[in-house]
């Protein structure tokens, strides 16, 4: 089963100069239970590709279809609708974290926008779903500045799992980390998969954090798709000059990322 499918999409931006196109009639597909990783470098519109699938900005033309069916994003319910199937986690949980709600708020909040659910037994929730990203349940009570950038992120990342999404778009979720806890959180994002059979785009510009968790991935060039297969594939045989060029500048992808250091958790 095929849980997104793009097909021909195209997005415009508007420009000093008149229209640009940001994503340029692109296709892709991912099949249940899998990641597709989509790398390339800032400005080739990966971003674009997914504030289009969530429905933050208009689509000129093609289609999108989340788990069979097409969406349209133009009311409330739609939105709604399209909220329960496809969450998106961005790059900076700085401005996706409301400073003034307490994490146990803001994953209470979003554990109950499908369910109806009583106080203990939103409270358990909470406590699943930090456990379920590698989090202290005691971090419950605090606020997004008294956690590190690491813990950050892994709240944005429950809040999405909250509401249990078809998809999970992961939108350059490392690239404002350190290097060591870049590392931890794709290893909690992989855990993830192995757990909870998750589907997932996950969008990069860093090729071997890309690849750590894609089991295919497709690289994307000024707005167009240029390259798309499995992982071990493009590793072992890249087919285009770009994603050759890509792979040139990195040392080496068959090292392991390093050990994760540890996160600070509460006393």
């Amino acid at each position: 089963m095929t849980v997104l499918r793009v097909t021909d999409l195209t997005v415009h931006h508007p420009g000093p100069l008149g229209q640009v196109t940001a994503v340029d009639g692109v296709s892709l597909e991912v099949p249940s239970g899998t990641t597709l990783g989509l790398v390339g470098e800032s400005g080739s519109g990966k971003s674009s590709l997914a504030r289009a699938i969530v429905g933050l900005v208009p689509v000129h033309t093609g289609r999108i279809m989340l788990d069979g069916r097409e969406i349209r994003a133009r009311t409330i319910r739609d939105r709604r609708r399209l909220g329960r199937l496809v969450q998106v986690v961005l790059q900076d949980p700085d401005t996706a974290l409301d400073p003034r709600m307490t994490v146990r708020q803001t994953l209470g909040e979003a554990a109950t926008v499908f369910h109806r659910l009583d106080r203990p037994a939103r409270d358990k929730r909470v406590t699943e779903l930090l456990e379920l990203v590698g989090l202290d349940p005691r971090l419950a009570g605090r606020l997004p500045r008294q956690l590190s950038g690491g813990q950050r992120q892994r709240v944005a990342l429950a809040r999405a799992l909250a509401v249990e999404p078809g998809l999970l778009i992961a939108d350059e979720v490392t690239s404002a980390l350190d290097v060591s806890v870049q590392a931890a959180v794709l290893n909690t994002i992989r855990e993830l998969q192995r757990r909870l059979g998750l589907s997932m785009l996950f969008i990069g510009h860093n090729l071997p954090a890309v690849c750590h968790v894609s089991d295919a991935v497709a690289v994307m060039r000024h707005g167009r798709i240029v390259e798309t297969a499995p992982t071990d594939a493009l590793l072992r045989a890249p087919q285009h000059p770009y994603t050759r060029t890509l792979l040139a500048a990195v040392p080496s992808l068959r090292t392991p990322p390093p050990a994760p250091a540890p996160e600070e958790q509460p006393p």
